[in-house]
């Protein structure tokens, strides 16, 4: 027994280093084998990734080459200039641009991730190519740096600002004071001296601020809404702590002054307003009228126009600035003037002094203009005169070269069906005086976008607009320029978008064709593509059948 026990111990202990091997040998092939299938998962996701890329790749390259191929009748040649800074998402396969396919290791993120960036990014200066289009609107862009420079210049007239006090020993409590100039918008520059401030004109303007707690410090500022325009000219602002090195007054008055611009896109209906009327109310009219106008590239003939306006937003003689010999000192001067949105007005982001809004424009506009109507129509009104109902009243703007409604008499008649009193107008004949308050009078505006439907601003409260959208995927355009503003405007806005079969250019180049089948790739090839054919080599033949809920639509507005 002993023995049997003891050989018993022997083979335990002999087997013992065995099984420790064989444990050893199968942790080993588990850990192969689990290796093994990391790296064919590994490969097989890495080969999908390519893949995914290469299929991406593919799908613009035949977009490209489709839109690339087409015979010399039909190509569309590429012109400078970028999308539109609102523009909606393209289809997938072509919103991708070259750079992002640069970035394998992003594919996933790349796309949603540059959208964003270039719809905030976009070049101003680019942009800016679009206004050649005949009665087109300008819009506000940035290019990539913009948002460095501007921040790292806020911060540091902000550092300034509390180490000196500012300009603003005789205007705020220098507890609340502020940089002089404020340079961190891309659009457009504001400067705001406050206290002993000399403006001296002529071909190198010049506005000094006096003060000893302003640092020394000078800027070029460009007293226009769009800085980035060619052709603008530049007025130095100063600080300096010493009367001395200031000019010495001429004449001195105890009102503020506001320094602006006249060039840029000035001539342009709807750049009238928007970069001239609209931000000159912003900057001005909390001075209620007790402010003087210095103005550069001074346009007699545009401000005899727009007279009753300046009348209304000044009571004194406005001063040709390049020209002025004069140094005029005043307590308060501004340098500049803007709006932070296109034709209208954000309290939030624009300083009006007031909390005015664009429902204050307007009424401005009423007043300056004595406009007797401040509300539209509610139907069932009976009329003063004849004791019977008032029919509503349209108006239709005739567009006569692009963009034009080519059976306008069928879209007359089908308004006069569903119960509007309609009119037609063109280019105004009559005086200015009359014209807005011919337009005062309508209930509902009609039109093709463009400059002409800038005159919805005299319109009465809780009127209709409905916006008639020309094909090319131009509807974040139309609702930016005109369909956002109406609705600040206190009016209702109706939006009606043209298909390819309503389009002249379906008949120039078939459906086919990518101006046609592929808006997007369009767009892709630049803003000068976009401009020429769905602006200004696009006519219309409104669907009258389709077009009717709109006319019930703006009908029903009005109850």
């Amino acid at each position: 027994m002993k023995m049997r026990t003891e050989g018993k111990a022997t083979r335990n202990t002999n087997r013992s280093p065995s099984l420790r091997s064989n444990y050893v040998a199968y942790g080993l092939l588990l850990g192969s084998l689990f290796v093994l299938f990391y790296l064919m998962v590994s490969t097989q996701f890495s080969y999908s990734q390519e893949a995914l890329l290469e299929l991406d790749r593919a799908k613009v390259n035949s977009s490209k080459q489709a839109f690339a191929k087409v015979d010399s009748a039909e190509t569309i040649p590429a012109k400078h200039g970028r999308n539109h800074p609102r523009q909606g998402t393209h289809e997938e396969d072509v919103s991708r641009t070259m750079e992002e396919f640069n970035r394998e290791e992003e594919v996933a993120k790349a796309h949603t991730e540059k959208r964003r960036q270039e719809k905030q990014g976009e070049s101003e200066q680019q942009w800016a190519q679009k206004n050649s289009i005949e009665e087109q609107s300008g819009h506000e862009m940035k290019s990539d740096n913009w948002e460095e420079k501007h921040q790292a210049e806020k911060q540091e007239a902000v550092e300034e600002s509390k180490q000196f006090g500012g300009g603003t020993d005789d205007y705020n409590n220098v507890a609340d004071a502020k940089p002089i100039c404020d340079t961190s918008f891309g659009k457009y520059d504001v400067c705001e001296l406050a206290g002993d401030t000399r403006a001296r004109g002529g071909p190198g303007a010049t506005v000094t601020l006096v003060s000893p707690r302003a640092p020394p410090k000078e800027w070029q500022i460009k007293p226009y809404s769009r800085k980035y325009l060619d052709g603008l000219k530049a007025v130095t602002v100063k600080s300096v702590p010493n009367p001395e090195d200031a000019p010495g007054c001429t004449t001195r008055l105890n009102i503020p002054a506001m320094v602006i611009e006249l060039g840029g896109l000035t001539g342009n209906y709807w750049h009238d307003f928007t970069d001239v009327l609209v931000p000159l109310f912003i900057g001005a009219r909390r001075f209620n009228g007790e402010v003087q106008l210095l103005v550069v590239n001074l346009l007699p003939f545009w401000v005899d126009r727009y007279k009753r306006i300046f009348g209304k937003i000044s009571r004194h003689e406005i001063v040709d600035f390049e020209s002025d010999d004069v140094v005029r000192c005043y307590p308060h001067v501004v340098v500049g003037y803007g709006s932070r949105k296109e034709f209208t007005i954000d309290p939030s982001l624009d300083e009006t002094g007031g909390g005015y809004t664009m429902v204050d424009f307007t009424k401005f506009l009423r007043s300056a203009y004595s406009l007797p109507r401040h509300r539209s129509i509610k139907l069932g009104e009976i009329r003063p005169a004849s004791g019977r109902l008032q029919r509503p009243r349209m108006i239709i703007l005739e567009r006569t070269n692009s963009r034009r409604i080519l059976n306008l008499a069928e879209v007359i008649a089908a308004a006069e069906a569903v119960g509007f009193e309609v009119t037609v107008a063109g280019r105004p004949r009559a005086s200015y005086d009359v014209f807005t308050r011919e337009m005062n009078s309508f209930d509902v505006m009609v039109g093709v976008h463009g400059a002409g439907l800038t005159n919805c601003v005299f319109l009465p409260t809780g009127a209709v607009l409905l916006q008639i959208v020309p094909y090319g995927r131009l509807e974040e355009i139309a609702r930016t320029d005109f369909g956002d503003p109406a609705g600040d405007m206190g009016l209702r806005y109706i939006e009606y978008g043209v298909t390819a079969e309503e389009s002249s250019l379906m008949r120039v180049f078939g459906k086919e064709h990518p101006i046609i089948k592929d808006p997007a790739a369009v767009h892709m090839s630049g803003w000068g593509n976009v401009a020429e054919w769905y602006l200004a080599k696009q006519d219309l033949r409104i669907n009258v059948q389709r077009f009717r809920p709109s006319l019930l639509q703006a009908l029903k507005q009005l109850q």
